[in-house]
Order: C-alpha cells, then sequence, then structure tokens
C-alpha cells in the first residue's frame, strides 16, 4: 500500500474535523428538543438520539452507536456496559457518547449534562471543558510534548480541581478501539512517546483527548472527548 500524500493527510484530517462538526450540531439539538431528561431510561435516550441522527443525512453519516450512562454509572470505565438499563433522575449526570465513523477511522465525541442544580456536579460539567482546553494548549504548546507527559498534566489538572482523573488513558489514536489496540495507541503515564508522530501505516497520528473525572465521595462522575490536535 502506497504512503499517503499530502492531499491524503489533508484530506483526512478534513473529514476528522467535519465528523467532530458534525456530531456537535447532533449534541446540541439533543440539548435543544430535552432528549436527556428525568424519567427516561438510558436505553430510551440513547434509542431518541438515534432516531435524531437518522432525521437528517448529515446527522446520519455521523454516528454509528450511541451510548448514555448516568448516576452511579456514570463512574464506570468507559467502555464498560452498565449492569443494566437505569431510569434518569433529578439531580443525575448523563453522559452521552456518540461514535462516528469517517475517514476510515473510529472518532468520538463524549460530553456530560447535569440535571438539577447540585453545585458540586455543576462544577464537576464545568471543570470537563476548562481541563479539556487546558490540556489541548500544553499539546500545541509544546511539539516533543509525549503521552506520559500529557497525562501527568491532566493528572495535575485534576488534582488542583478536587477530583480524581478516571480511567486508564487519557486518550488514544483516531482509529484504535477500546480492545486489542497496541498499548502506544493510547495516552498513559507509560507513554514515552512523542505524541506528534508517523503511524507505522505512514499516516500522520491523530488523537482523540479523554477526560474523565469522578467525585469518589459523591459516587459520580463525567467525561468529555474530542479531537486533540485538530480542531
Amino acid at each position: 500500500m502506497a504512503a499517503p500524500d499530502r492531499m491524503d493527510e489533508r484530506l483526512r484530517a478534513l473529514g476528522l474535523v467535519e465528523g467532530q462538526r458534525m456530531a456537535q450540531a447532533l449534541f446540541a439539538e439533543v440539548a435543544a428538543r430535552g432528549l436527556i431528561a428525568p424519567g427516561r431510561s438510558e436505553r430510551e435516550v440513547g434509542d431518541r438520539i438515534g432516531a435524531l441522527a437518522r432525521e437528517a443525512p448529515a446527522w446520519g453519516t455521523c454516528g454509528s452507536w450511541w451510548a448514555v450512562r448516568s448516576g452511579p454509572h456514570s463512574t464506570l470505565p468507559a467502555g464498560q456496559e452498565p449492569p443494566e438499563d437505569r431510569i434518569i433522575t433529578e439531580d443525575d449526570m448523563v453522559i452521552a457518547g456518540l461514535g462516528p465513523v469517517l475517514a476510515g477511522g473510529e472518532s468520538g465525541f463524549v460530553r456530560t449534562v447535569v440535571i438539577g442544580r447540585d453545585p458540586d456536579k455543576r462544577r464537576l460539567t464545568e471543570d470537563l471543558p476548562r481541563l479539556f482546553t487546558a490540556a489541548r494548549e500544553a499539546f500545541h504548546a509544546d511539539r516533543t510534548l509525549t503521552g506520559s507527559h500529557l497525562h501527568a498534566e491532566i493528572q495535575t489538572l485534576a488534582t488542583e480541581a478536587g477530583w480524581t482523573l478516571g480511567g486508564r488513558h487519557v486518550g488514544h489514536l483516531v482509529g484504535a478501539d477500546a480492545h486489542g489496540a497496541r498499548s502506544d495507541a493510547y495516552i498513559t503515564p507509560a507513554d514515552d512517546r512523542p505524541l506528534r508522530r508517523t503511524t507505522e501505516d505512514g499516516w500522520q497520528a491523530h488523537w482523540l483527548l479523554e477526560i474523565n473525572l469522578l467525585d469518589e465521595h459523591g459516587g459520580f462522575g463525567g467525561s468529555y472527548k474530542g479531537l486533540l490536535d485538530l480542531a
């Protein structure tokens, strides 16, 4: 297989950015229509998001799966299935994940909303995008940044904000699923390779940043996931 040229790389990057844009638009419509609401089960909300995605061709191409977790299920590691379907209640944390597939690789988009006015839960939902932005700024400020250094930066930010950093990693290569990928496809404390690199098949590495914050005392958590190196 021939190595990708600059046009191949450009088209792939544009496709990933467009996939994220579509996911953002879909999530905004989910919020506008109030699809995430008390009294509905996680599965029902996921089904409603799927139905909404199929309403328009643009959204229909951006979603291959929809995952919703709420309440105590919000503390589960990414990729772990909840033990049962759960009814969303007042003052719940709700994590919604969209799994678009574009440009020949898996991308991902996750956001967290809080129902009600619990101040700690609201603070966590506000800290998620703040830490995500700070981590992206650290990435763009250092062209030699390794996965371990970025993980340490996010760990420090989470601790300073009063949260526990959840999950075994804080992101992964675009195209690396949760099972079976090589260890260096994830941003972990053991990843001492520069994030800016070329993959074995000759493509520029593109990354998804995934921040999971937990309040272990309160028994709730939240997630925020999107493209790290592209916007």
